[in-house]
């Protein structure tokens, strides 16, 4: 059954809800989640690793390091194993820090979120201690809401363009630079 109700408020209302919830910038978001959890940690690497639903592969998410890389991190992180320790780790991780083996110290521990694959949020730099883990856990929570908040904007901006269509599409509805 076709909509009759079709007028130009409606079509700048729609378009002027897309407007402002399509504002997000969900890298954006990940790259602050990771320099508050490096913050809160006092270190100057974080980031983030996505490990599959059956637990086979963990991939880095995103890395947050200083220029240059001086602790050697990013190589360490992809070399080490550390990510093989992740896809079978059912909570936090902790590694010790060993400069003499190329060891730097790192700390992850799982973000909450309602879906299949699993997320951790990392920290790599120094010694990390149980106050450490705990910090990381509550931001982890608070990334998760983030996370499945922006998650929830982008579906909702999604909806919102076939609304729009579907009512006619007038003024277009704007577009994001990535898309």
């Amino acid at each position: 059954m076709p909509c009759d109700r079709v007028d130009i408020a409606m079509h700048i209302a729609v378009h002027d809800l897309v407007t402002s919830l399509s504002g997000l910038d969900r890298a954006g978001l990940t790259d602050r989640l990771a320099r508050a959890a490096a913050t809160v940690t006092g270190t100057a690497y974080a980031g983030f690793v996505r490990v599959d639903p059956l637990r086979e592969v963990a991939r880095l998410v995103h890395v947050h390091g200083p220029p240059g890389d001086p602790l050697r991190v990013r190589p360490w992180l992809t070399e080490s194993g550390v990510l093989k320790i992740l896809t079978v780790s059912p909570g936090s991780a902790r590694l010790p820090r060993d400069p003499s083996v190329g060891e730097p110290g790192f700390l992850a521990t799982p973000v909450p979120l309602a879906t299949r694959e699993h997320v951790l949020i990392w920290v790599a730099g120094r010694a990390f201690r149980d106050c450490d883990e705990h910090l990381l856990s509550r931001l982890a929570t608070a990334a998760g809401r983030a996370l499945e908040a922006a998650s929830g904007m982008e579906a909702a901006v999604r909806i919102l363009r076939a609304v729009h269509t579907f009512t006619g599409g007038w003024p277009p509805p704007p577009r994001r630079p990535s898309e």
